[in-house]
């Protein structure tokens, strides 16, 4: 006689062994800057591609799995190509292609004895910063709208956290690429907390491109922008050193009274 489990006991479990599944790997992080959207992903393989283009504005990221996610991918680009076929390219939109794989996602969760371990970002950029958009969708078919930046998989609270102190709008490239270094490097992301160039996969949606915005940076462009975000993390420090050394010590006496008392 099979033994009963009740419906609640059975989603737990199932939401348990995918979230367990998704944290075992490294966070990824999406972020928008003055010139479009960034998106970096820890990635030691040049041909296992964690971050892709969908459409003509629109790119895919994600972590988990990477046969799960990778038919999601296919998926997806096969649902834009037919809608902006049917229709038109401009009612191919990244809410509506995050809606889509929330509905993927949320059957599959539901009606599967094993879910899909997980996590994606689509991102589209607008022709103003006012129009970029950024949307999660998680395992169970949860989909979220995520202004400004989002992390994802692994530790992707405490990778939040790192990226919330350090994201602000209207950043250039090469800090918002200095901003999603200092939070990919945050204790507990992965077995190492070095990130060097070789070992990631970066991305942006350029707004100022015609057409097709999806761009990959490799190579002598990633190295470069490496030194650059290194070297304005620098100057930052020196900058905040330099302040608190021209603000000078409290002028008050050591028993808390101030020494020129009214």
């Amino acid at each position: 006689m099979p033994f009963y489990v009740s419906p609640e006991q059975a989603m737990r479990d199932k939401a348990d062994y995918a979230r367990k599944g998704i944290a075992r790997g490294r966070s990824c992080v999406a972020l928008q800057y003055a010139g479009g959207i960034l998106m970096v992903a820890p990635n030691p393989s040049s041909a296992l591609h964690k971050i892709s283009e969908i459409y003509d504005r629109i790119a895919f990221a994600a972590v988990g799995r990477y046969n799960e996610y990778e038919n999601l991918r296919k998926a997806g680009v096969t649902y834009a190509d037919i809608t902006g076929y049917q229709f038109a390219r401009h009612d191919v939109t990244a809410r509506g292609i995050a809606n889509w794989y929330a509905q993927t996602l949320g059957t599959i969760f539901t009606e599967s004895n094993k879910p899909f371990e997980v996590e994606i970002v689509v991102a589209e950029v607008g022709e103003q910063p006012s129009g970029d958009q950024i949307y999660r969708i998680t395992f169970d078919g949860s989909v979220t709208d995520e202004p400004g930046f989002v992390a994802f998989g692994g530790q992707a609270d405490q990778v939040s956290a790192q990226l919330k102190e350090r994201y602000s709008d209207g950043m250039s490239l090469a800090e918002a690429f200095g901003a999603a270094l200092s939070a990919l490097s945050v204790p507990g992301n992965g077995d190492s907390n070095e990130v060097v160039a070789s070992q990631l996969e970066v991305a942006i949606l350029d707004r100022a491109r015609e057409h097709r915005t999806f761009r990959r940076i490799r190579t002598a462009r990633l190295d470069e922008l490496l030194s650059e975000s290194r070297g304005l993390a620098a100057s930052a420090d020196a900058e905040s050193s330099s302040s608190e050394s021209a603000t000078g010590p409290d002028p008050s006496s050591s028993d808390g009274t101030p020494s020129n008392p009214a």
